[in-house]
């Protein structure tokens, strides 16, 4: 399974708080099961639930949600698509640990495909699939998160050729009405 890194590390890498302190993100996978058919071949896909746990976060929930959306756009985007999944799919809890710091828990379903394939000389390997690619709702580029002036967030979206380059985009700064 690939998605739980992945999300991890896209979460530490756009949100400064966990950035600056990545152990305060705790990643579990819970329910998991796997589906293979008797078809030729030992392909299969993994279903679970994610679940993922910030201690002691500091930060607006705003932080944590719309990176996790932009995410989910690009790796189960049937998640935000599918109104059966979309109001039930995305779960959260909050503890209140003090007027500045709260604990978040936020499940989600996942699933992810991996195809077992057969090479020269019976050596099997296993690849795992790219999601089918939707049009770039965010274009390839750095993204930027305000509230205010307060930098919430900041991350690299993907297109349906593979990640952005590195690239500088500079911000304006906040819009202010």
């Amino acid at each position: 399974m690939r998605k739980p890194n992945a999300l991890r590390a896209h979460l530490i890498a756009a949100v400064p708080q966990l950035r600056h302190n990545p152990d305060k993100l705790l990643v579990f996978v819970d329910e998991g099961s796997t589906r293979c058919t008797a078809a030729q071949g030992l392909s299969l896909e993994y279903s679970y639930k994610l679940n993922l746990i910030l201690t002691d976060f500091p930060g607006s929930p705003d932080a944590v949600f719309i990176p996790l959306l932009a995410w989910l756009r690009e790796n189960q985007h049937e998640l935000l698509a599918n109104h059966d999944n979309n109001t039930q799919g995305i779960q959260f809890e909050v503890d209140v640990i003090d007027k500045s710091k709260v604990d978040l828990a936020i499940t989600l379903p996942l699933t992810e495909r991996a195809i077992v394939s057969k090479g020269a000389g019976g050596v099997l390997s296993v690849d795992y699939p790219p999601e089918p690619a939707l049009t770039p709702h965010l274009p390839a580029t750095n993204w930027q998160l305000y509230s205010g002036a307060e930098l919430l967030a900041e991350w690299m979206s993907t297109d349906a050729e593979g990640p952005a380059t590195e690239i500088e985009t500079p911000h304006p700064g906040p819009r202010r009405g």
